[in-house]
C-alpha cells in the first residue's frame, strides 16, 4: 500500500476539522485527506436521547459517499453516532474507524483507572457503552470515570479557545489518580497541552491516536 492513501474524514462539527488535520500534518502528512461535513447532524442528534434510525441511515450514507470519492479508509470525527458508524463499518468495503476506538485501546493499555472529559452531552452514553464493549473485546479490566463540561464546547463554538482549554484543564484536575485521561471530542485536543500542564497522568486525544491506528492499518512506519 502506498504511503499516501485517501482518508475520508466525516465531520458533524466544524470545530473537529482543525485538530484532526493538525494531527495528520504532524504524524502522517503524506495521507490525502477528504473532508465530508454535515452541520445539521449535531442539532438533530441533540433532539433525541437515543440515536434514531434516520440519523444512523444518514451516517451510513455519508460513508457510502466517501467510498464513491475513492477513499481508502474512513475516520468519523464525532462520537455521538456510534451505532450508525458500526453499521457503516459492517456495510462498507473499506476500513472504517470510530472516533475513539484507538484512544480507548491506548488508554486500557496504560491501566484500569481511566478518566474521560466530555464536552458534547449526546456523546456520553454512546462513548461509555463503546468503552465497555472495547474493554470486553480486548479482555481488559477498566473502570471509566466521566466528567461532562458542556461549557467548554459552548466556549469553543463561540471562538473562545482560551476559555475552552482552561475549562477542560480544570475539569481534568480531579482525574489525577487515573492511569490515563482521555479528551473525548476531537475538538478537545486543543486543550491537551493545558491539561498536561496541570496533571502528570498520560493524556490521550482522539486525533493523534486515530492517526496512529490508521498508519498501523496501512502498514506505514
Amino acid at each position: 500500500m502506498a504511503l499516501s492513501p485517501r482518508i475520508a474524514l466525516i465531520h458533524a462539527l466544524k470545530v473537529s476539522m482543525e485538530p484532526v488535520h493538525a494531527a495528520f500534518s504532524v504524524e502522517w502528512p503524506q495521507a490525502e485527506l477528504v473532508n465530508i461535513w454535515d452541520d445539521s447532524l449535531p442539532g438533530d442528534r441533540a433532539k433525541n436521547s437515543d440515536l434514531s434510525e434516520e440519523i444512523s441511515d444518514r451516517i451510513v450514507a455519508l460513508g457510502r459517499y466517501a467510498v464513491s470519492t475513492g477513499a481508502d479508509a474512513i475516520l468519523y470525527t464525532c462520537s455521538a453516532f456510534g451505532r450508525g458508524i458500526e453499521r457503516a463499518a459492517e456495510e462498507l468495503s473499506i476500513p472504517v474507524l470510530k472516533p475513539n476506538e484507538a484512544m480507548f485501546q491506548q488508554a486500557l493499555a496504560k491501566g484500569s483507572r481511566i478518566g474521560m472529559v466530555v464536552s458534547f452531552q449526546p456523546s456520553v452514553a454512546s462513548m461509555e457503552k463503546e468503552f465497555e464493549e472495547e474493554k470486553q473485546r480486548i479482555g481488559k479490566d477498566g473502570k471509566l470515570h466521566t466528567i461532562l463540561i458542556t461549557e467548554a464546547m459552548d466556549a469553543l463554538r463561540n471562538g473562545d479557545v482560551t476559555t475552552h482549554n482552561h475549562l477542560v484543564a480544570e475539569s481534568a484536575r480531579s482525574l489525577v489518580d487515573c492511569d490515563a485521561v482521555m479528551l473525548a471530542q476531537f475538538s478537545m485536543s486543543r486543550a491537551a497541552a493545558s491539561v498536561r500542564a496541570v496533571i502528570k497522568t498520560p493524556v490521550l486525544t482522539a486525533p493523534q491516536t486515530s492517526v496512529a491506528k490508521l498508519k498501523q492499518l496501512f502498514s506505514v512506519p
